[in-house]
């Protein structure tokens, strides 16, 4: 079990508790100690020096605007400019560009070759660690071998494939699941202001989320206890059966 609370000034007070409490209502377990990349500052830090030391990363002064300007990828140049980390954001210097790959539902992932090519920041010029790195130092570090996660991740998957590959370590095997979605096309997430999930409607919820995966669940199991609909779940799964989309929108389950 990881939290990822590495961007403090986006995260919600409270929210990493109740995470937690949310996960065990609904039947969910899992191995060992909680991670809090909060945590792991200093392993991050490490790696970066790493890179550095290998000539892997560099530091960039250039700010948002002015690449937004030059066309909305970075073009290097602060590549060659030897330039002190004080102020600057740590760049990696893209060595192993990733066109594309293959996702165990999406079926083959192609992205634009400017996002490929661009050395993309992993601190930024505050401190803060990028995703990028946290999550793939983390996974190293835990033998993550499989990743399932929403499909709104399709694209950084490339990025973070450089970085493996960078760092020598293997590549995991991924699985990108369909997003939820408003008839907007907004995403279920906090930053849109959905409601956290209900604790008092735990067996409902969980019905609905086999339904939403494809899964078919029986009604009946519905009435099931919250262990029953779990087991249920992973004697049944077929990775198959999940729609091959990026979203799927509530309002065509209904």
């Amino acid at each position: 079990m990881r939290i990822e609370d590495i961007d403090p000034p986006r995260e919600m007070a409270g929210a990493a508790p109740l995470i937690l409490q949310t996960l065990e209502a609904h039947g969910l377990e899992w191995d060992g100690e909680v991670m809090y990349q909060s945590q792991r500052h200093g392993r991050y830090d490490d790696v970066i020096a790493q890179l550095y030391q290998a000539g892997d990363l560099y530091w960039c002064r250039c700010t948002r605007r002015e690449i937004m300007a030059g066309g909305g990828f970075y073009n290097g140049h602060c590549r060659a400019l030897g330039l002190a980390a004080e102020g600057c954001a740590a760049r990696l210097r893209q060595r192993h560009p990733v066109y594309h790959f293959d996702d165990a539902l999406q079926g083959h992932v192609s992205v634009p070759a400017g996002l490929a090519d661009e050395d993309f920041i992993i601190r930024r010029r505050d401190g803060l660690y990028a995703y990028n790195l946290a999550v793939v130092v983390d996974d190293m570090d835990c033998g993550i071998t499989e990743i399932v996660r929403g499909a709104d991740l399709l694209e950084p998957t490339v990025r973070q494939i450089a970085l493996y590959q960078t760092l020598g370590a293997n590549v995991p095997a991924w699985v990108h699941l369909p997003l939820a979605v408003l008839a907007d096309g907004h995403k279920l997430s906090k930053q849109n202001h959905a409601p956290a999930l209900a604790l008092d409607e735990v067996r409902p919820a969980l019905w609905q989320a086999l339904t939403f995966l494809g899964q078919c669940p029986p009604p009946e199991l519905m009435a099931s206890r919250i262990d029953e609909i779990i087991g249920w779940g992973i004697a049944h799964w077929r990775l198959d059966q999940v729609p091959s989309r990026e979203k799927i929108s509530l309002g065509s389950l209904t």
